[in-house]
């Protein structure tokens, strides 16, 4: 009988121990995300809320459209001096006209990306929309 006690009784104190350890580390975990700001960008979501802001729905279905934007992509992705949201930004293609839209790393890289689109084969006119990045 006394064989059993002492296993339950250490046995016990270890799940205490692990239940307490694990809950505290909930808890440091929770006080971190809760002190981290959510990144707000509402404001940004409202102003382009309207028909004459270009979205990736306004993209046109048609296969010359689409080449524009695939040929404009591959040139902002080869090019290693551009940020990672300079790769990414928006590329919106209907009739030939080019919008780019997005955060940028600076005004030089706006205007690199902005003469990217315009030499692509296709390109009729580009409306710049680029905004630097805080």
């Amino acid at each position: 009988m006394k064989r059993i006690t002492f296993t339950i009784i250490p046995m016990c104190l270890l799940t205490t121990l692990i239940v307490v350890g694990c809950s505290k580390d909930r808890a440091s975990n929770e006080k971190v995300s809760q002190t981290s700001a959510a990144p707000d960008n509402s404001a940004v979501n409202v102003r382009d809320r309207n028909d004459q802001t270009k979205t990736a729905g306004d993209q046109a279905e048609n296969e010359a459209d689409r080449t524009i934007s695939q040929n404009i992509r591959k040139e902002l992705s080869a090019d290693d001096s551009l940020s990672t949201n300079g790769k990414n930004v928006k590329i919106i293609t209907a009739d030939g006209k080019v919008t780019l839209r997005g955060p940028v790393k600076s005004d030089a890289e706006k205007s690199a990306i902005a003469g990217k689109a315009q030499q692509v084969a296709g390109v009729k006119n580009v409306d710049n929309q680029l905004e630097i990045a805080n």
